[in-house]
């Protein structure tokens, strides 16, 4: 029995056929709709999924770890102890996820909850000397593989490409955006 891709008038685009695809759909069914800002952010999303599979699958597994475990990894390291509720806003994250997190990376020795001089009942999250260790040994080959990437661009166009996604991220209180507190 065929399946929905093989049936005759099945689209199977790749990804970036499939957003033409798209494009020319919406801009039929939807005239009055921005195409080129729906397109910007397939793009983006596109892209950002895609490089954080590639350091997922090619850094982080392979040495034991997550894409979201170097992230939290990497705020300690950068930012020093930090309360779990600052983490999350650091990275991004639901304090919830933070606490998971911090659990799974605690059984592994990488880092330390421990109370609050100032509030007893506050957590301070610190790297233990091997989440230290760990963190730079990762730091390496990500930036590494972050360098990969960035050689499809000259210079001058990262720092427009930085320019102009972080006008974005200044835009969202602008237009009321939801963000993790």
């Amino acid at each position: 029995m065929p399946t929905p891709d093989d049936a005759p008038n099945a689209v199977n685009p790749d990804y970036w056929q499939f957003a033409n695809a798209a494009a020319s759909r919406i801009s039929q069914e939807f005239p009055e709709c921005d195409v080129t800002a729906n397109r910007l952010f397939v793009t983006l999303f596109r892209a950002s999924s895609s490089v954080i599979y590639d350091f997922e699958s090619s850094i982080h597994r392979p040495a034991g770890g997550t894409w979201a475990s170097y992230r939290m990894l990497f705020a300690l390291w950068v930012a020093g102890p930090l309360t779990p509720h600052r983490a999350a806003e650091l990275m991004g994250m639901s304090r919830a996820a933070v606490s998971n997190l911090a659990g799974n990376l605690e059984s592994k020795g990488l880092l330390v909850k421990q109370a609050s001089e100032a509030d007893g009942r506050s957590l301070i999250l610190h790297l233990t000397d091997t989440g230290q260790t760990k963190i730079q040994e990762v730091f390496a080959r990500q930036n590494s593989r972050e360098n990969d990437w960035s050689q499809a661009l000259t210079e001058q166009e990262r720092e427009l490409l930085i320019s102009l996604l972080d006008k974005i991220m200044d835009h969202r209180t602008a237009i009321g955006a939801k963000t993790r507190k």
